[in-house]
């Protein structure tokens, strides 16, 4: 189900503003660095994001339709600012897991609550 799209508005307009000041060196909070499939801007989105085998794994708490996904699906690629560093990642692919088994216990209890169960995998870029 994840959160509802005017709630998305909402923060894209008003909260992410503020949640970009500490994103990016807060744990479990990242800023994607992605580019629009169209328009070729360049866009800074706060998201939830943690370490997990060979890379990390965002969850997609407004679903996997959201624009930073679809342009993060369509690079193939995506850097990110998470714990005061730039990583790149590599390699996107979408997953589901409903239990939110993957994530630290007290985002995966608000994981489940809200049931956002897809998540987004991406493998570290070698060198990086």
């Amino acid at each position: 189900m994840a959160l509802p799209r005017r709630l998305a508005r909402f923060n894209r307009v008003v909260t992410n503003r503020v949640v970009l000041l500490l994103a990016g060196w807060v744990p479990g909070i990242a800023i994607v660095l992605h580019r629009g499939r169209r328009s070729g801007r360049l866009y800074r989105t706060p998201v939830n994001v943690f370490r997990y085998g060979d890379g990390y794994r965002f969850a997609l708490t407004y679903g996997p339709d959201s624009d930073w996904v679809r342009n993060v699906l369509a690079a193939g690629r995506v850097d990110v600012t998470t714990r005061g560093h730039l990583v790149s990642l590599t390699e996107p692919r979408r997953g589901s897991d409903p239990e939110a088994r993957w994530a630290p216990w007290p985002a995966r209890s608000v994981l489940r609550r809200i049931r956002a169960s897809e998540y987004l995998q991406c493998r570290l870029e070698r060198g990086s």
